[in-house]
């Protein structure tokens, strides 16, 4: 059996109550970190998600410049001077002017 030192306090034992509190703040505290780990995780879901779509935003957006650049090259075939002559000659009945008709003028040199 131990010697107490005389004047010394008996060593007590923690009460149950005590330690009843001590597992509750532990439970808690594991319910806190729980909580934040879970939210951790949702905006990580988030940011996936927006990655994915951005991802689609760029494949789309690389798709309609393709498209553009298709159309305007199309558009200036459509606008070439060959292909407008053709269709004035043949939905128009146009004809284009003969040389020996075509009269040109002539610029004095300007006077020094």
């Amino acid at each position: 059996m131990p010697v107490r030192e005389p004047g010394a306090q008996p060593r007590r034992r923690p009460s149950q109550a005590a330690s009843q509190r001590r597992l509750a703040g532990g439970a808690v505290w594991i319910a806190v970190v729980g909580f934040l780990l879970a939210g951790v995780v949702a905006v990580n879901v988030a940011v996936l998600r927006l990655n994915l779509r951005l991802d689609d935003l760029g494949q789309e957006r690389a798709q309609l410049r393709a498209d553009n650049a298709r159309l305007s090259a199309r558009l200036a075939s459509a606008a070439a001077t060959l292909r407008i002559q053709e269709l004035a000659i043949a939905k128009l009945g146009l004809v284009s002017a003969e040389g020996s008709g075509t009269t040109y003028v002539q610029l004095r040199p300007p006077a020094r």
